[in-house]
């Protein structure tokens, strides 16, 4: 019988596989400027890791600090991961669509004190963001720490890249450091350090309001990712072309963590690129492949895609959104991948609680989400009174087991609202068990929208629009989508006499506060908003107009 937890950490993982297999290729990156890539092998990242794990100790890093990470998939973003978790810092993973306002809040809520970041991204600057929150970095005396109003918790900027700007240092730098610890103190601490101990913060919106830190530990996330990558039939000989952002959970826990259970090698790609994919899968000989179904769809609708030699490909993950049938029979008869799995979770549940496995029929890998991981326990309840259903009714999916969250980053009322007193995480997700045990997600019991595999919560979108010029209120719904499952329609109430809004006025004045993927698509003005006899907003109304509106498309 295989024990269900992993009682390690991710250090332990990390350096077991250095010790099994030394020379087997643990990371690829294909990604350089002059066309070419760099790959380390298990024994070269651990050494790699480590060097950084001292030159951080050096810097100042203590266990229990926050390290957040602002950058694109790289390298150096998995270099943090796992040196970060080797001293017991506690990683925080930053969304790479944030704009200044977010990653303020992100780095302030956290109580963020190292920021990792690249220069750049899709033509937003993240120095420049960094420099106009908290302009003292400039100053140029990082020796001395920085000393914010802004974020008085943040001591130090590492820059990501070539030419780091003033009062930054350069990752290179850090590395450089490690000789002024000595080896025997860095290894006293990876010793000291527990399993279940916090060692990543996720932000997510989670089922309520704006984005929380999600509290999670080495063997959550080991255990999780040990388990997916069973589910896939992962050995050392497997290479994962991994697309999907390391900020997110799909990255980390359903790709690094996989990997790094099983000694698979990852092949990541720094930004999703469909040529830059089919290129890697044959290129690199990939066994498996990651995505959401509307990158997969993507990557079949390619005019060169009949070129490409996939014949590698064997497995994978798709996961954030349904998958269409006609989807799944191509990915499996065109890409190859016929044991490609299906994944359902949350953040804050480490994330996947339920998946299907390779020899599952495609009725089971469309139609429901797989049945529970080993150590998990899933029921569906009644969302008003949290009694058990019974098999084929449906109810809210709760979840308790190892794969719950420690909790949300001091946000203990937050935490309450979505762990009850019994230790079941409400999902705010309705579902139903059929008669062989597999789970099918029916709906959403809270306001949640997921478009292309992120969560997004109308209430933080609102708050920017309620500050818009002429805007009285608003409210946003889901609206169907073909090829992002969800988009966001945007209702507002305009104050009498204001001239009219439209989508693209609303993108205009979004564009520079939050994530472009959090901007309505479909705007519409109303005179009154559809309320309850208690005054409360009707928004299954709102819904069944947008529906009507704006059809799938």
């Amino acid at each position: 019988m295989v024990e269900v937890l992993r009682h390690k950490t991710i250090g332990q993982v990390l350096e077991d596989n250095a010790a099994a297999w030394p020379e087997q290729v643990s990371l690829i990156y294909p990604g350089l400027e002059d066309g070419g890539s760099v790959s380390y092998t298990w024994s070269g990242l651990n050494e790699e890791v480590d060097r950084l794990a001292r030159g951080l100790m050096a810097l100042g890093v203590r266990k229990g600090d926050r390290v957040a990470v602002w950058a694109t998939n790289r390298p150096q973003w998995l270099n943090v991961l796992f040196a970060a978790a080797k001293i017991g810092a506690i990683l925080i993973t930053v969304n790479t669509h944030y704009r200044q306002a977010e990653i303020k809040y992100l780095l302030s809520q956290s109580e963020a004190n190292y920021l990792f970041l690249m220069g750049s991204f899709r033509g937003y600057s993240y120095l420049e963001a960094i420099y106009a929150l908290a302009p003292e970095i400039q100053a140029g005396h990082r020796e001395e720490g920085l000393h914010s109003p802004a974020l008085p918790h943040l001591r130090q900027v590492i820059f990501i890249g070539e030419g780091p700007g003033p009062g930054l240092y350069a990752y290179d730098e850090i590395t450089a450091l490690a000789d002024r610890t000595p080896r025997a103190d860095f290894r006293a601490l990876t010793e000291s350090l527990r399993p279940d101990e916090v060692i990543n913060m996720q932000y997510t919106s989670g089922t309520t309001g704006f984005p929380k830190g999600v509290m999670l530990t080495h063997q959550n996330i080991v255990t999780n990712g040990y388990w997916i990558g069973r589910n896939q039939g992962l050995t050392h000989l497997d290479r994962i072309c991994l697309p999907v952002p390391l900020f997110h959970c799909f990255g980390l826990v359903l790709g690094a963590m996989a990997a790094l259970n099983h000694g698979a090698a990852m092949v990541v790609l720094d930004v999703f690129s469909p040529l830059d994919i089919l290129v890697s899968i044959e290129r690199e000989r990939c066994t498996a492949i990651y995505g959401v179904p509307t990158m997969f769809i993507t990557l079949l609708e390619q005019k060169s895609f009949d070129q490409f030699d996939l014949s590698s490909l064997r497995t994978g993950i798709m996961a954030g959104s349904s998958c269409p049938v006609k989807t799944m029979v191509e990915v499996i008869e065109r890409m190859r991948a016929s044991e490609i799995t299906i994944c359902y979770g949350l953040t804050e549940t480490s994330p996947v609680v339920a998946q299907t496995t390779g020899a599952d029929s495609l009725q089971k890998r469309t139609e429901t989400v797989g049945r529970p991981l080993p150590g998990v326990e899933l029921r569906v309840v009644d969302p008003e009174t949290g009694r058990q259903l019974p098999q084929g009714a449906v109810g809210e999916v709760v979840t308790r087991g190892y794969v719950n969250m420690l909790g949300y980053y001091n946000l203990p009322e937050a935490t309450a609202e979505i762990i009850d007193e019994d230790g079941w995480l409400h999902s705010g997700d309705l579902g139903k068990f059929d008669s062989d045990g597999y789970l099918v997600i029916t709906g959403r019991w809270k306001d949640m929208i997921i478009r292309a595999g992120e969560n997004i919560y109308p209430q933080e979108v609102e708050e920017y629009l309620r500050h818009m010029p002429g805007v009285v209120d608003v409210q946003i719904v889901a609206v169907p989508s073909k090829l992002h499952g969800e988009e966001l329609g945007a209702f507002l109430i305009l104050q009498p006499g204001a001239p009219e809004v439209n989508a693209k006025e609303v993108k205009a004045y979004l564009r520079h506060l939050i994530s472009g993927y959090k901007i309505p698509r479909y705007v519409k003005t109303l005179p009154a908003f559809p309320l309850t006899a208690s005054g409360k907003v009707q928004k299954f109304k709102l819904r069944e107009l947008a529906i009507e509106l704006w059809p799938r498309s």
